[in-house]
């Protein structure tokens, strides 16, 4: 417990420094101009495998959607940091997550398993002990290992603590009454400052090893952000880009960091999330209701122990459960077993050569039962199948007629933004990826032989996740 306490412990002066800092407008420039990794090139890469002194830092920026960040074309400059560490890395334009509901995503992030695999379907599932999780494959090869979370999702009784030695929600300063958060259903204490102290408390104690460090940021989550250096307006969306801006500048602090401490030269950085957000794009606004476009694509980003120059970027479509089955790949660490994801790191070395890697037919599904959050309701798959330009939704309604089965197919070659329907113009095309999703669904067997943890989420649980805007029975 010294570990926990000492890497949490409150640091007033880290978090009044760090708001200095980036209310100077440092942030957004200093890793980019103090970045001390050397130039490298894809043969780099392939020798990540061969080094013994290579640490990861994996950002899950909860609720960003990938069309928002510039680098992902976007017109908007929201995102410094992450274009800059796409400039010099890798960026995977087409990155799908596996849900748009935070808990039933993370489950497959982390296991690089469906989750109609997984069966962290509903609000009492989590991940059983039987479940090998990535931590627990970089604590057995010697890393120190430390999850900072602020999402009730994601809490250890879940499983999502396994193979950390420190997993722990940061300690909430309370919200500088500059700050806003606009997001109406959202109570949560404390800022993503508060992880970026824990976060930089446990790097002050345990950088000179090798680590694996999770940072799990709410900020977007909650909209909130800072008036007196918004960008861009006021309305709801705007506000959602302001709250991006700002996380963006938190990012660049712990990058910054690790340029001071020396450590980005030993750092594979992984910068993921978990899902995005919906803005009335369909009538429908936030998350965790459906799986378009909207709230499945999301950015993912590797940022080397060294620059690329140029970066690269996997226009293949990729997918979340394919972010740990590659991470363990490049660095050499064991698999994880039997997973539905696999190693992109073909994609990134085709990327590399200027070719096309050799699949370029990846399904990827994403999965959301709309029943989670009521345990007396039915369950309501909704399954969203992409292949090449196509993603075909399939909506299982209750068979009662006021609650039918929708499909619903788009055609991104034709209609980037996938607004329009065009199951009647294609129907073959709607019968085969209807074909996989009915397969999907009847699929069965989590590689640890059993079904999800069933977690009992008790009354002061329950009312900290419906701080978070959920509705839970």
């Amino acid at each position: 417990m010294k570990i926990v306490r000492t890497v949490l412990a409150a640091s007033a002066g880290l978090v009044a420094l760090a708001a200095i800092l980036y209310f100077a407008g440092v942030l957004q420039i200093e890793v980019g101009n103090a970045d001390s990794r050397p130039r490298g090139t894809v043969y780099d890469i392939e020798s990540l495998k061969r080094r013994d002194d290579v640490n990861v830092l994996f950002i899950l920026t909860d609720t960003l959607r990938a069309h928002r960040l510039h680098s992902y074309g976007y017109e908007r400059e929201t995102s410094p940091t992450f274009d800059y560490m796409a400039s010099t890395g890798v960026r995977f334009a087409r990155q799908l997550a596996q849900s748009s509901w935070t808990k039933c995503s993370m489950a497959s992030l982390w296991t690089g398993v469906y989750p109609q695999r997984t069966g962290v379907l509903r609000s009492p599932h989590g991940t059983p002990e039987e479940a090998l999780m990535p931590a627990e494959i970089f604590r057995e090869a010697g890393f120190r290992t430390a999850g900072i979370w602020r999402n009730g999702w994601v809490a250890p009784n879940f499983g999502f603590s396994q193979g950390f030695e420190v997993y722990e929600r940061p300690l909430p300063q309370g919200r500088p009454r500059h700050l806003r958060v606009e997001n109406p259903h959202i109570k949560l204490e404390g800022t993503d400052l508060d992880a970026l102290e824990a976060a930089v408390e446990f790097l002050r104690i345990h950088g000179k090893e090798r680590w694996f460090l999770y940072v799990h940021l709410m900020d977007i989550h909650q909209y909130l952000y800072d008036p007196s250096s918004a960008l861009f307006g006021t309305t709801y969306s705007d506000i959602y880009d302001n709250s991006i801006h700002r996380t963006d500048g938190i990012i660049g602090q712990l990058l910054t960091h690790l340029v001071d401490e020396g450590l980005l030269e030993k750092t594979l950085v992984v910068m993921a999330s978990d899902h995005g957000e919906a803005f009335s794009e369909r009538g429908i606004e936030g998350h965790a209701r459906e799986v378009f476009r909207e709230s499945t694509e999301v950015p993912f980003i590797l940022g080397f122990p060294f620059r690329l120059e140029p970066g690269l970027v996997v226009e293949q479509r990729t997918r979340n459960v394919d972010i740990f089955p590659t991470i363990l790949d490049l660095l050499g660490l064991s698999p994880l077993p039997d997973t539905d994801g696999r190693s992109l790191a073909p994609e990134i070395f085709a990327s590399a050569s200027g070719r096309e890697a050799a699949d370029d037919d990846l399904v990827g599904v994403s999965h959301l039962d709309r029943g989670w959050g009521r345990a007396t309701h039915p369950s309501r798959p909704a399954v969203a199948v992409t292949l090449g330009p196509y993603r075909y939704v399939l909506q299982r309604g209750t068979g009662e007629p006021e609650d039918p089965e929708i499909e619903s197919l788009f055609d991104a070659s034709e209609d980037p933004l996938e607004r329009r329907n065009v199951i009647e113009d294609l129907p073959d095309v709607a019968a085969d990826l209807r074909d996989l999703a009915d397969e999907y669904l009847a699929t069965e067997g989590a590689p640890w032989g059993g079904g999800p943890l069933e977690v009992e989420i008790d009354e002061m649980e329950a009312n900290q996740l419906r701080a978070l805007g959920y509705a839970i029975e």
